[in-house]
């Protein structure tokens, strides 16, 4: 009995050391396996290409690339007064700390002055740095994966004849364990599937053209897209809308919820001109965009953009209530300038917004953005509408030569609030906002300074 027992445990025993050296197996064989995926290796640094190495025609090529891919946002600080262009130290937070973009002018030492083509374009194309390291995801390689490599080529010729820059940016504070570069691998074995772009033989040459801009270089899934808690783009909800910097990035689909439609015509306009006739002036993050990017390309290429997203949001389909909305705010309007009024809120409304923002039928006039129209009325948060209170918009970020000044001093967060569920209520058929007033305050929070155009 004694002898079956000790059997039986030494069995036992055997079965469990078989069990866990299986396991220190799998797990050597599965870790072996991830370094290889995860390893690259360095690619050694040349010495500085001649400016006159590289053709014109690559250098204007390189430029439409760089606008495209809005490069000098990124890559050029924004606080500390400013920096020179393409010299990175670029705050961006993320809620894994501060990332500070790199210097890519061709400066030796603080720059991409030793990086050759291969090195770059696998930086582009992989995420991963001239010195095999993984790069972040707050560098958008899972769109830039998709440009073609005439496009990085050209993209290379044009950063590499930039006056180099000498200027050390400041260091990251991601903290561990998000800091071990090793672990970006991880990152991008869930999340990144690299490869160019392809165009699908079921649409015509000008909605591949907009989607291959739209989804490699512009990588605009990078802002109106949400997030998951890794930081990877949601792809279930591509496009849906995000938070960047306090303000939404609205739906690009058919969720976006104005009752007016994104036409190709008014998205066109909109990211050309930075204004759209019946949607407004493009505000914050996205003021750059059309003023200063996206002008600089050929304009068949924004209409290209303006189709791929128009044939998103089904606007050719759903437009056909347009002129009912458009009636219904223009008479909205005027019953708010016009008419006598006993709601507090709806006073305070005419003596700060009114008189800039009243509209008589037919339709808007350009220049005087009608609210009941605006995404920032229709969101499920106030964040934009706040933020354009506090911020204005200055005479270069929406129409050309038409500015709204800051109320950051000449209203209070009570007053932002009142003047939120006023026109909330009247100008749109979605339900309340919440806490207003503790919104305005978290809003006005993030202003570090106050715009130097604030009213008072």
């Amino acid at each position: 009995m004694v002898n079956d027992t000790s059997s039986r445990h030494r069995g036992a025993f055997t079965l469990l050391k078989r069990a866990v050296g299986a396991a220190i197996l799998a797990g050597v064989v599965g870790g072996g396996g991830f370094l290889a995926y995860a390893w690259y290796p360095s690619i050694a640094p040349i010495a500085k290409p001649a400016a006159s190495s590289f053709s014109d025609e690559a250098v204007r090529r390189g430029a439409l690339v760089a606008a495209a891919g809005y490069c000098a946002e990124c890559h050029t600080r924004q606080d500390r007064g400013g920096g020179p262009a393409l010299a990175g130290d670029y705050a961006m937070e993320t809620p894994f700390g501060a990332i500070y973009s790199p210097n890519i002018t061709p400066d030796p030492e603080t720059g991409i002055g030793h990086w050759s083509e291969a090195a770059f374009k696998r930086a582009m194309n992989r995420g991963v740095s001239r010195d095999g390291s993984h790069l972040y995801p707050a560098f958008p390689f899972d769109h830039f994966t998709k440009v073609s490599d005439q496009d990085v080529a050209d993209l290379y010729a044009y950063l590499m004849t930039r006056a180099p820059v000498h200027m050390e940016h400041r260091a990251n504070t991601v903290p561990f364990p998000f800091s071990i570069r090793l672990l970006q691998a991880g990152w991008k074995l869930m999340f990144f599937t690299p490869g160019r772009f392809r165009p699908d033989p079921n649409h015509d040459t000008q909605w591949n053209r907009g989607a291959y801009l739209a989804e490699g270089d512009a990588h605009c899934g990078s802002c109106h897209t949400p997030r998951n808690l890794l930081g990877a783009e949601k792809a279930s909800h591509a496009y849906d809308g995000a938070v960047i910097d306090g303000w939404i990035a609205p739906p690009l689909n058919d969720h976006n919820p104005t009752p007016v439609v994104w036409t190709e015509d008014e998205l066109f306009a909109y990211l050309r001109h930075g204004v759209a006739p019946l949607h407004g002036s493009a505000a914050g993050p996205m003021a750059p965009v059309p003023h200063q990017f996206l002008s600089q390309l050929p304009e068949s290429d924004v209409r290209a953009i303006a189709h791929y997203y128009a044939d998103l949001d089904h606007a050719a389909a759903r437009a056909g209530q347009d002129q009912a909305a458009i009636a219904v705010a223009m008479a909205q309007s005027k019953i708010d300038l016009t008419g006598p009024q006993t709601d507090p809120d709806a006073r305070l409304y005419q003596g700060a917004c009114a008189a800039c923002h009243y509209n008589a039928a037919p339709a808007p006039v350009s220049g005087r953005p009608e609210l009941a129209l605006n995404n920032a009325l229709w969101l499920d948060e106030p964040n934009n509408l706040f933020m354009v209170m506090l911020h204005g918009i200055g005479a270069a970020e929406g129409q050309d030569g038409i500015a709204m000044p800051s109320f950051y001093a000449g209203l209070s967060d009570a007053d932002m609030a009142r003047i939120a569920a006023y026109l909330r209520r009247t100008r749109t058929t979605r339900p309340p906002w919440t806490d207003l007033e503790k919104k305005a305050a978290a809003m006005r929070a993030t202003l570090k300074t106050p715009p130097i155009n604030a009213s008072h």
